[in-house]
């Protein structure tokens, strides 16, 4: 019977068994729902072209995770796979940080460096939050895709680049197209081949078979005594709505290892407190879902803020969220921030 992540015991990480892992990958593929089986195998097919990818799905389910299964299935594994997180990049700097800039390009330009596209040649280009480009970022794109020439800044030279290109978006673009905020010129040329992730809760049991991967990393990686989720608290992660998806629970698992049951501050809704668990007092449900929302803001935020590093602006504007809203967010959250 599944023992409770607290107190710990010594066990041997057993991977599930459906889990499915590829000679060479830096990194594991689990899941055994159809939707994601169905996606997967997409995946693969897609792996065996050169073309370029669009990859859809909500945030934190798993698209450069889909991104690596098609680069490292292909011909092109022995090379680079390069990401690169559009909505992270102040729309001034996407030019430079994809072809590169020579010396004197502009201010604060001391020294000549190589773009993004050079660094994935041969390989793969990834383009995360591709949704979050701006017109003049969408028009360089475009133009490079077209034969994929391209021109560093401040060089008279073209050169010429040899990149597979996957793009993915948390938003449908041909919704964006729909409302004037993405060229449908460009959509065309990012969706030669397409994928859509499914949900974490559209994904069955895959959340449970993920949690207890979750908990044996974050183990391993502080060097503690193993142990596994009980059952009742996988049944708990698998009823839950996990709108940051596979992300959202991997930080959930993330603090239940760290902190336990009984340690001061422990995360809200840990396995301790899901319902069932054995030893557990269940919260009230309104405590819970309160608990549990503050939780996912929190780390939300962070993350914003984490890509961002730390302006306040640059945040609002990836997340979609009015500057005062988003200091009224960080200031209820006592989360540092810079005062850009």
């Amino acid at each position: 019977m599944n023992q409770p992540l607290h107190p710990p015991r010594l066990a041997e990480a057993v991977p599930p068994a459906a889990e499915q892992v590829r000679d060479g990958l830096p990194f594991r593929i689990i899941g055994e729902s159809p939707p994601f089986l169905r996606a997967l195998a997409t995946l693969r097919r897609l792996a065996f072209s050169d073309a370029p990818v669009l990859i859809e799905g909500e945030t934190g389910s798993g698209k450069e995770v889909a991104a690596r299964t098609v680069h490292y299935g292909g011909a092109r594994s022995a090379a680079p796979f390069v990401p690169l997180n559009c909505g992270a990049l102040p729309d001034t700097l996407f030019e430079s940080e994809l072809f590169g800039h020579e010396r004197g390009a502009f201010t604060d330009a001391r020294e000549r460096r190589r773009g993004l596209v050079a660094e994935a040649e041969g390989g793969t280009l990834f383009l995360d939050e591709v949704d979050a480009l701006a017109p003049k970022a969408q028009v360089a794109l475009l133009r490079f895709l077209q034969d994929q020439c391209f021109r560093p800044l401040g060089s008279a030279r073209e050169q010429q680049g040899n990149v597979r290109l996957i793009a993915a978006s948390n938003r449908p673009l041909e919704a964006l197209v729909g409302t004037g905020t993405f060229r449908q010129d460009l959509l065309y040329r990012l969706k030669v081949l397409h994928v859509e992730l499914p949900p974490l809760r559209q994904r069955g049991r895959d959340g449970a078979l993920l949690a207890e991967h979750f908990a044996e990393r974050y183990a391993r990686k502080y060097a503690l005594a193993q142990s596994r989720l009980a059952g009742a608290t996988l049944d708990w992660i698998v009823a839950q709505p996990w709108p940051g998806n596979i992300r959202e629970l991997e930080n959930w698992v993330h603090r239940v290892v760290l902190m336990g049951e009984t340690a001061p501050g422990a995360a809200p809704m840990s396995a301790a407190a899901a319902p069932g668990a054995a030893g557990a007092a269940p919260l009230r449900f309104r405590e819970a879902k309160l608990a549990a929302m503050q939780a996912f803001e929190r780390d939300f935020l962070q993350r914003a803020l984490g890509q961002t590093r730390g302006n306040v602006s640059a945040a609002a504007q990836l997340i979609g969220m009015e500057r005062r809203a988003l200091g009224k967010l960080l200031k209820k959250h006592a989360i540092e921030r810079s005062p850009a």
